[in-house]
């Protein structure tokens, strides 16, 4: 049976495999993880959109044409408004699709750095990306169940190599439970970046080798693996030098040195929050450029570490994200002025005086670092603070596959390679020299869609078998998201209650014995996990859950998780219940 192979199951891959069954085609997606979602899940800050229902019900004046201009200001000399155009044109279709198609809540907007006006899109609760990624990831994962004549997925499938027949691309082999398997099709490569790529081969040594000692967001699994495989079958490459170094990435204080550190998701300045140096002093607009920021915090020559503060109002119009970077011990809240003030080593005076600068500041629209758009509100030392310390991060590369505007892999003298196909970071030469924040996910479903409208184009073309029977069912199959409402399509690969719940119960004392790296339990909701085998496998890293070992993590699971994630994914951990 034709189908279009889709490698890689983050935003990028999952918006391009909703898009092929939209359009008839058939799919088989893989990702070498142990689960979808790649670093989409991780995105803090939200989705870009000009002229979607989210502003106009807020009655925020945005336009396509607004967005393209801030989108190519920041690109700078390396911007290709072709490209831009594709990204900004159809960003409001993008939000309203992800809102209309996965019923997802959009309807905060802010404004980030670089932004002439507030577009970036987030819901009430939960880090954006992993909201949009998991809505989709689970809709397919159904599909697949439910329809798995139109919808493979093969996890733990690592690919090696594509398969040519003369200029074309027709395939991929990949490697899987020890064997070595091909599958035939047009491919979409939506394989990520290389701000992990640390490897032997790696390609952040090759081009910029000064970031190779800075700690990265980004998770193991981003090696390059997509460009590595398409550069070697003669597809062009561009901007590959351009590595996005985030300026705020958070510091764990009892483990400074880390080399993967999470991100402190930009909205945080984008509410309000202001940087400050060791004396207490701003020393740059927040909301400038991503590079900008960064290098301001690198001149900040012995006045670190760099604190990200939020006041009371900043804090309460983020509260999910502050609440959750407490939790995991990367933020600390302050009662008051005075004891931040301890803390950083400086007088209370002497940070109240900074305080009353910016008020001026505001009050005056008169910044010395340029800021023009501030919150409302006044800061003042009688308020709480949420507070974290900052150091700049590998974060994302702009470089890539070169493509065209309908995401073609394009080779030597400008020209496409038939049947490949490529989107979300991979694909370079978007966003130019740097990306505005919140542009990431946003490139990811634009040229996800894209590239699915092409695949499903060219298949179509390629297969006059399929064309025939496509289009006698296009209309049906074209409605497989809207057709039932998300509730009435899930079928759980698992049922509901894993069938080990119940079969012991265990003392919060007992749990609490088991917290070590191969011996770790954890409570959720009630139940008891031993999440032993699990810890290599999760996707949020094995910090996440050591933070919990051997102690009750329901709050944290639930700001971050929906409940069905534990028999969906992890049925077999369940081993008991909580003893009251």
């Amino acid at each position: 049976m034709a189908r279009v192979i889709v490698v890689g199951g983050g935003l990028a891959g999952l918006s391009a495999a909703h898009t092929l069954l939209e359009r008839g085609a058939n799919v088989i997606l893989l990702d070498k993880q142990p689960f979808m979602g790649g670093n989409s899940t991780k995105a803090t800050s939200g989705i870009n959109g000009a002229g979607t229902q989210s502003q106009q019900d807020l009655g925020i004046q945005d336009s396509s044409r607004i967005f393209f201009e801030d989108t190519k200001k920041s690109a700078r000399d390396l911007a290709r408004d072709d490209l831009i155009t594709v990204l900004t044109g159809r960003s409001g279709d993008a939000v309203n699709w992800l809102q209309d198609k996965f019923q997802l809540d959009l309807s905060k907007v802010a404004r980030l750095g670089g932004h002439s006006q507030p577009r970036t899109h987030r819901g009430d609760a939960q880090f954006p990306g992993m909201v949009i990624t998991y809505a989709q990831m689970e809709r397919l994962e159904d599909l697949a169940i439910s329809n798995p004549e139109r919808v493979i997925i093969k996890k733990k499938a690592r690919v090696t190599k594509l398969v040519k027949d003369g200029s074309a691309v027709i395939g991929v082999e990949y490697t899987i439970g020890g064997k070595t398997e091909t599958a035939y099709g047009p491919v979409i490569l939506a394989t990520g970046g290389y701000a992990a790529d640390f490897t032997e081969s790696s390609l952040l040594k090759k081009y910029r080798p000064e970031f190779w000692e800075l700690p990265t967001t980004n998770g193991d699994h981003c090696t390059g693996d997509g460009h590595k495989i398409a550069i070697s079958i003669g597809a062009s490459s561009i901007d590959m030098e351009k590595v996005q170094v985030h300026p705020t990435g958070l510091v764990d204080p009892n483990e400074p040195g880390a080399k993967v550190k999470f991100l402190a998701a930009e909205a945080l300045r984008g509410v309000g929050g202001l940087l400050l140096n060791s004396e207490g002093k701003r020393f740059v607009d927040e909301l400038q450029h991503r590079d900008f920021v960064t290098g301001k915090i690198w001149e900040q020559k012995g006045k670190h570490p760099i604190r990200l503060v939020l006041n009371g109002e900043a804090s309460k119009q983020i509260e999910w994200h502050c609440k959750h970077y407490v939790g995991r011990g990367l933020m600390k809240r302050y009662e008051n002025g005075a004891a931040l003030a301890k803390d950083m080593g400086i007088s209370p005076a002497q940070l109240e005086q900074s305080f009353k600068d910016y008020n001026n500041v505001v009050r005056t629209k008169k910044c010395p670092f340029g800021k023009k758009f501030f919150q409302p509100g006044e800061w003042k030392m009688d308020d709480i603070f949420n507070v974290a310390l900052m150091t700049p991060v590998l974060h994302y590369t702009m470089g890539g596959l070169e493509i065209d505007p309908e995401s073609r892999v394009l080779g030597t003298g400008g020209k496409p390679i038939p049947g490949l196909f490529a989107a979300g970071e991979v694909a370079g030469g978007v966003h130019g020299a740097n990306r505005l924040g919140g542009s990431s996910l946003l490139g990811c479903v634009v040229f996800g869609r894209v590239s699915g409208d092409s695949a499903a184009a060219y298949l179509l073309q390629q297969t006059s078998a399929l064309a025939d029977k496509a289009t006698g069912r296009l209309g049906a199959v074209a409605g497989h998201l809207e057709a039932a409402k998300p509730q009435e399509q899930l079928k759980p690969e698992t049922k509901t209650e894993p069938s080990k719940a119940g079969a012991k119960a265990f003392t919060l004392d007992e749990v609490a014995k088991h917290t070590k790296k191969d011996d770790i339990w954890v409570v959720v909701n009630g139940q008891v996990l031993d999440v032993t085998s699990f810890l290599p496998d999760h996707p949020g890293g094995e910090k996440a859950i050591m933070l919990y070992a051997g102690r009750d993590a329901t709050e944290e699971f639930n700001m971050l998780h929906d409940p069905k994630v534990i028999p969906r994914y992890a049925p077999d951990s369940v081993i008991g219940t909580l003893k009251k």
